[in-house]
């Protein structure tokens, strides 16, 4: 049986974060995701959740020059977890999406991935 880990995000950059490690550049970006139901009593309720995207400048990224809060972004990678320890000594786990493509996008854009 083929095993499959795959994310496909699309959403609203917040904070992008870049670091240089041997010659190459990360980026580390918070994306919002937005999912959008009828409560119980019949309301509107948007839920937001953030993601935690790290990506490796090259093949099938947009330019990292371009990034910044508030534009749109699609991304697709795979789901990764980390363990770590908190400042209050409580061992905890940790997800990011390691990104595999990634695209700026408008209303009028799709998403190009090469694999």
């Amino acid at each position: 049986m083929e095993q499959l880990n795959q994310i496909h995000l699309r959403g609203t950059v917040g904070l992008v974060r870049m670091q240089e490690y041997e010659g190459r550049r990360v980026a580390h970006i918070s994306l919002a995701t937005t999912y959008a139901y009828k409560g119980k009593e019949g309301e509107g309720v948007i839920e937001t959740t953030w993601h935690n995207i790290s990506a490796w400048e090259g093949r099938n990224m947009c330019d990292f020059d371009l990034l910044q809060k508030g534009c749109r972004l699609e991304v697709i990678g795979r789901l990764k977890n980390q363990k770590y320890t908190g400042n209050d000594g409580i061992e905890r786990i940790g997800y990011e999406v390691v990104a595999k493509g990634m695209a700026i996008i408008d209303n009028d854009t799709t998403f190009a991935y090469e694999s």
